[in-house]
C-alpha cells in the first residue's frame, strides 16, 4: 500500500507540473496559448521550462545524435564485417555528410562471460580483430563507433553486464576509443535507476574521453524527470516495434515529456525503422517526419548497405533532417486533434529565425483534409507566412494567413516550414 501511495502521490504531482508548467524559456520569442480549439494544452504551447536544471554538460548533444545502431535489422547477427562495411556504406550513400556519423554496435558483441581479469572479452568469432581495430578503422572513415551494455548483472541477451564494474568498463571501452555508449535496464535486480546509471557517467567522465551517454532505461521511471543530470539521451519507451502501431504509440508517450528536452540531453523515443519491411512507404515517411519534429535522435536501424530508393529518399530528406538539428533545441509536439479519435492531428514547433514546423498527421484510414490553425500554432492570426513543403521541395504558399490547409492520404504524414513573409522576401 505505501508503495502504492509513492506512486500516486508521483504521478499526482507530474500530472500538476505538467497542467500548470511555468514561463517559456527566454530562448523562446513570445507566443500565444490555443484559442478556440478543442482540447486546451498545457499553459503555453512550446513549454521548455523544465529542461535545464543539472544537465550532464560534457558538451556533447548540442542537437540530438545521428547514425546507425545494429539492433532492429541484425539483432544478434553482427560481426565486424558487418560493421565496417556499414561505415563504408555511410560513406559512399552520402549519409555520413549528411550527419549519420555515429556507427553503434548493439547487444552480443561480447563473449558470455568475462575474463580470468573480470574484463569484457569481444566475442572471438564475431569479432576476431578486437573493438580497437574496429574503432581505429571507423575513426579512419571520419566517423564514431558506439558500443553496448547494461546497468544491470546481464544485458538483455545474457551477455556481461556493467553493474559494479562501472569503472572497469568505462576505462576499457575508453581505451578501445570508443565514443557513445547505448546502456540498457535488463537484470537490474530491482534497483531503482536512478541509482544505477549515475555510476557509468561518473565512470565515463573520469576516463577523460568524451563519450555520448545514451540511457535506455524505456521510459519506466519517468527519466525525463531525472535523466538530464546523468546522460545525453534518455529512452522515454519501452523498445520499437516495425509496425504502426508501435510507431503511433512511442510518438505519443515520448510527446508529453516534450518540455524536458534541449540541447545537451533529449528525449528518445527508440531507433529508426525504416526500411525495414513493416510498415509502407507513407508510414515511414511520417515515422521520420514526426521523430524529426520531436527532436528524437536520428538513429537508422535498417541495412543501409541494402537500401531500397524509397528507404534512401526518407533518410536523405535534408529539410527533415535540418528540423531535427535546428539549433534552437525545442521539441516538437502535438498541438491540435480533431475528427474520428483524434486521428487528424497537427504537430508543431519553434525553430531559429521565426520559424515554424507543422506537420499534418492523418491517422485516420482514409485520405482527409487536414487544417493547422495559426491560434493552435501559436501564431497571432493577421500574421503573414509563407509554407514550404518539405517533402516535395516547394512552395505550398507563399502567403497564408490565419490557417492552412492541405489534403493528406491515409497514415501519411505531410511536413511544413513556416516562415515571416518579409523573412522570404529579403532571403529573394
Amino acid at each position: 500500500m505505501a508503495a502504492y501511495y509513492v506512486k500516486a502521490c508521483r504521478l499526482t504531482v507530474i500530472l500538476y507540473v505538467y497542467v500548470t508548467a511555468v514561463a517559456v524559456s527566454g530562448r523562446l520569442l513570445p507566443l500565444q496559448p490555443y484559442l478556440n480549439v478543442q482540447e486546451k494544452p498545457i499553459a503555453k504551447i512550446y513549454d521548455t521550462s523544465k529542461y535545464g536544471i543539472l544537465q550532464l554538460g560534457n558538451g556533447l548533444a548540442t542537437t540530438p545524435q545521428m547514425g546507425w545502431n545494429s539492433w532492429n535489422f541484425f539483432k544478434c547477427d553482427i560481426h565486424e564485417d558487418v560493421i565496417k562495411e556499414t561505415a563504408d556504406a555511410l560513406i559512399t550513400t552520402g549519409l555520413a555528410k549528411l550527419g549519420y556519423n555515429y556507427v553503434n554496435i548493439d547487444d552480443c558483441w561480447s563473449e558470455p562471460t568475462r575474463n580470468s581479469e573480470g574484463k569484457m572479452v569481444p566475442d572471438s568469432k564475431a569479432f576476431p580483430s578486437g573493438i580497437k581495430a574496429l574503432a581505429d578503422y571507423v575513426h579512419s572513415k571520419g566517423l564514431k563507433l558506439g558500443i553496448y551494455s547494461d546497468a544491470g548483472l546481464f544485458t538483455c541477451q545474457v551477455r556481461p553486464g556493467s553493474l559494479k564494474h562501472e569503472y572497469d568498463d568505462a576505462t576499457l571501452f575508453a581505451s578501445w576509443g570508443i565514443d557513445y555508449l547505448k546502456y540498457d535496464n535488463c537484470f537490474n535486480l530491482g534497483i531503482e535507476p536512478e541509482e544505477r546509471y549515475p555510476p557509468m557517467r561518473d565512470a565515463l567522465n573520469a576516463t577523460g574521453r568524451t563519450i555520448f551517454y545514451s540511457l535506455c532505461e524505456w521510459g519506466v521511471n519517468d527519466p525525463a524527470l531525472w535523466a538530464g543530470r546523468i546522460g545525453n539521451s534518455w529512452r522515454t519507451t519501452d523498445d520499437i516495434e516495425d509496425t504502426w502501431e508501435s510507431m503511433t504509440a512511442i510518438a505519443d508517450i515520448n510527446d508529453k515529456w516534450a518540455a524536458y528536452a534541449g540541447p545537451g540531453g533529449w528525449n528518445d523515443p527508440d531507433m529508426l525503422e525504416v526500411g525495414n519491411g513493416g510498415m509502407t512507404y507513407q508510414e515511414y515517411r511520417a515515422h521520420f517526419s514526426i521523430w524529426a519534429l520531436m527532436k528524437a535522435p536520428l538513429l537508422i536501424g535498417c541495412d543501409v548497405r541494402n537500401m531500397t530508393p524509397e528507404t534512401y529518399e526518407i533518410l536523405t530528406n535534408e529539410e527533415v533532417i535540418g528540423v531535427d538539428q535546428d539549433p534552437l533545441g525545442v521539441q516538437g509536439r502535438k498541438v491540435h486533434t480533431y475528427g474520428p479519435d483524434g486521428c487528424y492531428q497537427v504537430w508543431a514547433g519553434p525553430l531559429t529565425g521565426q520559424r515554424y514546423v507543422v506537420a499534418l498527421w492523418n491517422r485516420c484510414s482514409k485520405p482527409a483534409t487536414i487544417t493547422a490553425e495559426w491560434a493552435a500554432i501559436g501564431l497571432e492570426s493577421s500574421a503573414s507566412y509563407s509554407v514550404r513543403d518539405l517533402w516535395k521541395h516547394e512552395y505550398a504558399s507563399l502567403n497564408s494567413r490565419t490557417s492552412f490547409s492541405a489534403q493528406i492520404d491515409a497514415h501519411a504524414c505531410e511536413m511544413y516550414i513556416l516562415a515571416p513573409v518579409a523573412s522570404v522576401r529579403a532571403a529573394a
